[in-house]
C-alpha cells in the first residue's frame, strides 16, 4: 500500500468517526476580549467521541498517523472525549476531514 492510499484511508476512517460524533469548539473572541487572555484561555479545539476505550485507543492511532497529536482522553458521560488542541491543528484536521468525510 502506498502513502497517500494509505494516509486516505486514515482520513476517511478519521471522517467516519467525527461525522458520528465528532464536534469542534471555537474560542470565543467577545469573551477574550471581554476577559483578556488571563481571564479566558480555552482556545480552538476538535473532540472525537468514543464509544469504548478500544475506539479510543483506535482514534487515537488514527490521528497519530494522520500526523496530528491528541491530547488526554476524558470521560464524557459513557463514553470517552478526545480533543486536538489548537487553532492550526484544528484548520489542517477540519480541511482533511471535509476532503475526506464519509458518503
Amino acid at each position: 500500500m502506498s502513502t497517500s492510499q494509505s494516509t486516505e484511508s486514515v482520513a476517511e476512517k478519521l471522517a467516519a468517526v467525527f461525522q458520528r460524533s465528532g464536534y469542534v469548539r471555537r474560542q470565543s473572541a467577545r469573551r477574550l476580549a471581554a476577559d483578556g487572555y488571563m481571564g479566558y484561555k480555552k482556545g480552538d479545539e476538535i473532540r472525537f467521541v468514543a464509544a469504548s476505550r478500544s475506539e479510543l485507543a483506535s482514534v487515537q492511532r488514527l490521528l497519530r498517523r494522520a500526523g496530528f497529536e491528541p491530547g488526554r482522553p476524558f470521560a464524557k458521560g459513557r463514553k470517552f472525549a478526545l480533543p486536538v488542541y489548537g487553532r492550526k491543528a484544528v484548520q489542517q484536521l477540519l480541511s482533511l476531514l471535509h476532503d475526506n468525510r464519509a458518503a
